[in-house]
């Protein structure tokens, strides 16, 4: 669809200055965020995701709308698996509870960035070489399948090569120093261990990336719809870290349902020049894969009902004087 670049100006003034409001005036003292601050946040960003979704389909029609959608579902869906990552970096590196918010902002600001790249690179291609479609798809279809068959495994922040490059080259404190990056001591310049998770977050999203983006543009090719459902579904990421962090391990089967929905995005790649997939078949093959997923997920896990034993049935009997 055709968009003027004042509406990319306007978008992205929006996403700043909600950055802006969120850093500078709720989270301007580091504290620790809790569980109703998140449900809080969490839920003003999947309502500002939505509503504009809305919009998009009032203004353009359905299939912009749908296509939106769909691809803020697929970002959204596959964000919660960054969340459990997240969560293994600040606990290798001990990240204080009240300094993690500060690590999230900027990481995903970074990853807004770094979208923005990846998404113009990734538009560029499936015009200038209309046959990548078919690479993406059958990245996409590999890396699901791969998803599936490794359940279990284990990342280790520690071996994150980025990491080990900047220990090198970059002197770094100790310990850490409150909530800042970088610190100036005997007259030198020192980074501190929370610049180092930063560096770890970002790069982390790249390789997330790789997966998300070409799987948005299975649904859609417009770079505006790819940028902002990218962009909303991002911005929700740091409160629904602080709202399922503690409770990860009882998505056992999310990772099954993620492997499904690049499977199917990927197959779409590969059969578009034989077959348009509607974008409510698509909508509603992500929708039931993820929320299938989370839904045997929760019932699996959820707390066995205690028994009530026959002694705790009888009433208790009444105090007799002999």
């Amino acid at each position: 669809m055709q968009v003027d670049p004042w509406m990319w100006v306007a978008f992205v003034a929006f996403i700043v200055g909600m950055l802006a409001v969120d850093l500078l005036v709720f989270h301007k003292e580091a504290h620790a965020v809790s569980t109703r601050e998140a449900a809080i946040w969490s839920v003003v960003w999947v309502t500002l995701g939505l509503s504009f979704g809305v919009v998009v389909w009032l203004w353009q029609g359905p299939d912009a709308g749908g296509e939106y959608l769909a691809g803020y579902l697929i970002e959204k869906s596959l964000s919660i698996d960054n969340i459990f990552v997240f969560a293994l970096i600040f606990g290798y590196f001990t990240v204080p509870a009240a300094y993690q918010h500060r690590v999230l902002f900027w990481g995903v600001f970074g990853a807004l960035v770094l979208r923005a790249v990846f998404i113009a690179a990734g538009a560029t291609l499936l015009e200038q070489f209309h046959w990548t479609i078919y690479v993406f798809g059958a990245f996409l279809v590999f890396t699901g399948i791969r998803m599936a068959l490794q359940r279990d495994d284990h990342v280790d922040p520690g071996k994150n090569p980025v990491l080990r490059a900047f220990r090198r080259v970059v002197p770094v404190t100790p310990d850490y120093r409150g909530q800042r990056f970088t610190v100036r001591e005997a007259g030198r310049r020192l980074a501190t261990p929370l610049l180092a998770v930063l560096v770890v977050v970002e790069t982390t999203d790249v390789i997330f990336a790789v997966d998300s983006i070409p799987a948005i543009f299975a649904v859609t090719s417009d770079t505006f719809l790819v940028f902002t459902s990218n962009a909303f579904a991002i911005l929700g990421l740091r409160a629904l870290y602080f709202l399922l962090a503690g409770m990860m391990e009882r998505f056992t089967y999310l990772k099954v349902g993620l492997a499904a929905v690049l499977v199917f995005v990927g197959a779409k790649m590969l059969i578009a020049d034989l077959y348009h997939v509607p974008i409510w078949a698509s909508l509603a093959v992500i929708a039931a894969c993820i929320g299938t997923s989370i839904g045997v997920s929760l019932r699996k896990t959820a707390a066995p009902e205690p028994t009530t034993t026959e002694a705790e049935r009888s009433p208790e009997p009444a105090n007799r004087l002999n």
